[in-house]
């Protein structure tokens, strides 16, 4: 964390902050950010989430241009790339975030989007006259909450450098990956891992049990082994080795199954626009597509070992115990 965010002093030339999409994720983002002395103006569509903004401090508008004007920061926490765009660009008739928002304005988005989405959002803020940087995140609700998120930066080095001190008050880790699109690169790289490592030591698991092993003895080996990574021994998905994983909370997120499964769409889009002869990305999306349509869309993404369980020969010896 910088000194400057580290006193609780915000930097004067930032001026307010206005911050779009107050949920989950950006709702305690936006609360660090007032702990942290900086001036915050926040917008949602969602009634629910103004009320929580307004209890933790922060002021509200009834619209998002009302937010924006006069803003030295528009920083955005948004569904989709479309809902950015449109935001930008304004529909309807109605002027955009980038027609009302001051000359050299930052505009940081901290949405998943497409690389293509992030690259066209950063495009028109430059043409219009502001900066831009993209800087999607990685560490979940609780996260958010505590202020240790870890943000992949997509923007020219001077807009990262400008940006900084923001990130450090939301996050614990401030990576600059590239230019503008980066971010969301890695960002959907990193998931794409994520979730391809996640169904196979769950695979790995049910496979165990039908061996007779307990779940104990194959983490033992495996997390002290080459099969080691962090689905393994920090998102454990069985009950167990790993206390804190959210198997031990009813698979409770965490990350959600739907979150998962729109990163990893997100992966497929890119690899089927670059050419890249990917096998195991496609399938993890469909795997977690199934399984966000099936229930698991509020679950932990951990909780796809209960999907592979369900799923796994009927005719084979019943799944075994955790090993207690």
């Amino acid at each position: 964390m910088s000194d400057t965010a580290a006193s609780g002093t915000a930097p004067s030339a930032t001026g307010t902050i206005a911050f779009l999409g107050l949920g989950h994720m950006g709702g305690p983002m936006a609360v660090n950010l007032v702990k942290a002395g900086y001036p915050v103006t926040g917008f949602d569509v969602v009634p629910a989430a103004l009320d929580t903004a307004r209890e933790h401090g922060i002021p509200t508008t009834g619209t998002a241009v009302e937010a924006v004007a006069g803003a030295g920061v528009v920083l955005t926490m948004l569904p989709s790339g479309r809902h950015l765009l449109d935001a930008y660009r304004g529909t309807g008739g109605a002027p955009g975030l980038l027609e009302t928002a001051a000359p050299g304005t930052m505009f940081l988005d901290c949405s998943t989007i497409n690389v293509d989405e992030a690259r066209e959002a950063a495009e028109l803020a430059v043409a219009a006259g502001h900066r831009a940087v993209d800087a999607p995140v990685s560490g979940g609700v609780v996260g958010a909450e505590a202020g240790t998120l870890t943000f992949m930066v997509g923007a020219l080095p001077e807009d990262f450098e400008a940006v900084r001190p923001l990130l450090e008050v939301m996050g614990k880790r401030v990576v600059h990956c590239g230019g503008h699109g980066a971010g969301q690169a890695a960002k959907i790289c990193n998931n794409m891992i994520l979730g391809v490592s996640m169904i196979a030591v769950s695979e790995a698991f049910v496979l165990g049990e039908k061996l007779g092993l307990t779940h104990q003895a194959l983490f033992d080996v495996a997390s002290a082994a080459s099969g080691q990574c962090w689905a393994l021994t920090t998102n454990c998905p069985v009950p167990g080795p790993v206390p804190t994983s959210p198997a031990n909370r009813d698979y409770q997120p965490g990350f959600a199954g739907a979150l998962m499964a729109k990163d990893l769409k997100l992966a497929l889009n890119a690899l089927q626009s670059t050419g890249v002869a990917a096998r195991l990305g496609p399938l993890a999306s469909e795997i977690y597509d199934t399984f966000a349509a099936e229930g698991g869309a509020g679950r932990d993404f951990s909780g796809i070992i209960t999907d592979i369980r369900e799923k796994s020969d009927a005719d084979k010896s019943e799944p075994g115990t955790s090993g207690s």
